[in-house]
């Protein structure tokens, strides 16, 4: 690791502020909990020289029950997801997926905004200057190949948030706030498939709140991820599902997305041939089976792409297969 640079703090009491020194200062960044990026400024991946700190905006801090659903800040930290009983009892595999994020003191400061914008990770950029140095800068930073794909014009870092999937599975919404005003969105298109821009977010616009509809609450749903150390890492693969069944066992609705394996969170398709009938095991070979050949794994870890491949499509018929017992 590098010594921290030199850089201008800005900590405004509100959304308007925030935007207004962003958009001033163009080359600033948001911060929040810091557990990715300042790991990343300190190996000299990100360079900014002003940072915007977001923590004092008190309407981004509440998880509050409104009329159509719940709402939760963009300043929430992962801990306070992990342990609100609302979210445990009507959305539970958003928080699994919050405790599942590192370790106990990464999601005392994680934020809920900080995970859902993570950056893209990938073998040959998340390393320290030195390291880049003598192995050649990739596409993603300040080099004209991608090490994964070196045929290729693109970046394939890989898109490893947690809480992501676990949203999508319940439709979420954001409000996404900046310099034009505010907009209410569905959470998938925050992202594109796009390891080097991967977020749809435009100049100086923040994510200010999730919004989760009443119309899901309740439905069963689980997260899991495989990674390399189980205390700390980032996932190798990952899979949110939620499961609804009504009567004789039938399934009614089915939502599988998945994490680590795609440059974005990926949402399964072509799952509604599930509709109306029960999960036997030809059903759940036809999950796993789907779940593998949408997930597009690339040589972003030190696993190899079709061992992550099997394992999400493992993990998803394993986690259906529980849910319809």
């Amino acid at each position: 690791m590098e010594f921290m640079p030199n850089f201008k703090l800005y900590r405004p009491d509100n959304v308007d502020d925030a935007i207004k020194i962003k958009t001033e200062h163009a080359e600033a960044r948001y911060v929040a909990g810091g557990t990715d990026m300042i790991v990343n400024v300190r190996r000299g991946i990100e360079q900014p020289q002003s940072l915007v700190d977001l923590t004092s905006i008190s309407n981004m801090n509440d998880i509050t029950e409104v009329d159509d659903g719940l709402q939760i800040g963009a300043n929430v930290t992962l801990r306070n997801v992990r342990e609100n009983q609302i979210i445990q009892q009507n959305y539970p595999c958003i928080a699994e997926a919050a405790g599942s994020v590192a370790g106990p003191t990464h999601q005392q400061y994680g934020t809920v905004g900080g995970n859902l914008c993570l950056d893209t990770r990938c073998l040959f950029y998340n390393q320290s200057e030195w390291w880049r140095q003598s192995n050649d800068y990739c596409l993603k930073e300040r080099g004209d190949t991608c090490h994964v794909a070196p045929s290729g014009k693109r970046c394939f870092a890989a898109f490893s948030g947690d809480l992501a999937p676990s949203m999508l599975v319940y439709e979420a919404e954001i409000n996404v706030v900046g310099p034009s005003g505010s907009r209410r969105i569905p959470l998938l298109e925050l992202y594109r498939d796009d390891g080097m821009a991967h977020l749809t977010l435009g100049p100086g616009e923040l994510v200010e709140r999730v919004h989760l509809p009443m119309a899901l609450a309740g439905d069963p749903s689980r997260y899991e991820k495989a990674r390399i150390r189980g205390s700390i890492d980032f996932p190798l693969a990952g899979v949110a599902i939620r499961l609804r069944k009504g009567k004789g066992n039938a399934v009614e609705d089915v939502a599988i997305a998945l994490t680590a394996v795609n440059p974005y969170p990926k949402i399964i398709s072509g799952l509604q041939g599930l509709i109306d009938g029960n999960l036997g095991e030809d059903e759940l070979d036809f999950i796993r089976d789907a779940v593998r050949k949408q997930s597009k794994p690339m040589r972003t870890t030190t696993v190899a792409p079709w061992y992550r491949r099997r394992v999400v499509g493992a993990l998803a018929r394993r986690l259906a297969a529980e849910l319809s017992a």
